[in-house]
């Protein structure tokens, strides 16, 4: 177990990364790196992200055929909450890519090597937490509007929400508790997979560094996070095929991004010996 280390890094250090401050001009940049990274080789990374609109199309019958077609929007919108942690692949083909490495899509799967692997694994549980916590709140917010029964058809749930006082209420402070969500996420994950990736610091250093970066960034991560939005909405209007696009685009300019607001590591000095 002596590998097993999730607060701090292999040294038992806890590593505070140097963040630096961006400009606007950075995001849009790291779009650009981001698509180029994709294009380089689009069939592979097409093949990867499929599962997102499989996966999508499968949570919308599912939740149609179980009376749950409240849970529909809510389970679209918390793409956003687990997909630091889903396009963690993608950010090592960028990682090997930007070293001049193999980029095959299955060197994807190399992350399960990464020796921070154990950080890597409790942030995406607390992802996953998240998501389930939204899930259930966008319930208990439907519920206390509409009661416990579920909605009779989708016609009659999109007729109730669109044209009554209780619909534009979910409307309101389903939208409100949910970008509420996004900005946890936001603030603590933005960065902290790539980091991972890139140095093994620990799971807490890697949500700090995230932290510190928004904090240093506030309105250009305002910025990115609406950009993130609007892609993933692009992308989820066409039975989420687009997201096959807009994901390892993403994912891949997250990499990017990360590059442009954190310092590269600096190099350990050898221990003496004792």
């Amino acid at each position: 177990m002596a590998g097993f280390h999730v607060m701090a890094d292999a040294y038992g250090m806890h590593v505070q990364p140097t963040v630096r401050r961006i400009t606007t001009a950075d995001l849009w940049d790291a779009l650009r790196l981001g698509a180029e990274d994709f294009w380089a080789k689009p069939s592979h990374y097409v093949f990867l992200c499929l599962i997102y609109p499989v996966v999508g199309l499968i949570l919308t019958q599912w939740t149609s055929g179980s009376n749950a077609i409240q849970l529909v929007y809510p389970l679209m919108s918390g793409f956003a909450l687990i997909g630091p942690f889903a396009a963690i692949g993608l950010y090592e083909i960028s990682r090997r890519r930007e070293l001049g490495m193999n980029t095959d899509w299955r060197h994807a799967l190399d992350v399960r090597r990464s020796p921070a692997l154990p950080s890597i694994a409790v942030i995406g549980i607390m992802l996953f937490a998240l998501f389930l916590l939204w899930l259930f709140t966008a319930q208990s917010i439907y519920t206390g509007l509409f009661g416990d029964q579920p909605p009779a058809s989708i016609g009659a749930f999109v007729r109730d929400v669109l044209t009554t006082g209780k619909g534009w209420m979910l409307i309101l402070a389903g939208n409100a508790a949910g970008f509420i969500f996004a900005v946890v996420v936001l603030a603590t994950t933005v960065i902290a997979f790539p980091l991972l990736l890139d140095r093994d610091v620990g799971a807490v250093s890697a949500i700090e560094t995230s932290v510190r970066a928004v904090m240093a960034n506030p309105l250009q991560m305002a910025l990115w996070g609406l950009l993130v939005a609007v892609l993933l909405v692009i992308g989820s209007i066409p039975l989420f095929a687009g997201l096959a696009i807009v994901m390892p685009i993403l994912g891949h300019a997250t990499w990017h991004l990360y590059r442009k607001m954190v310092e590269p590591a600096q190099i350990r000095p050898p221990r003496r010996p004792m």
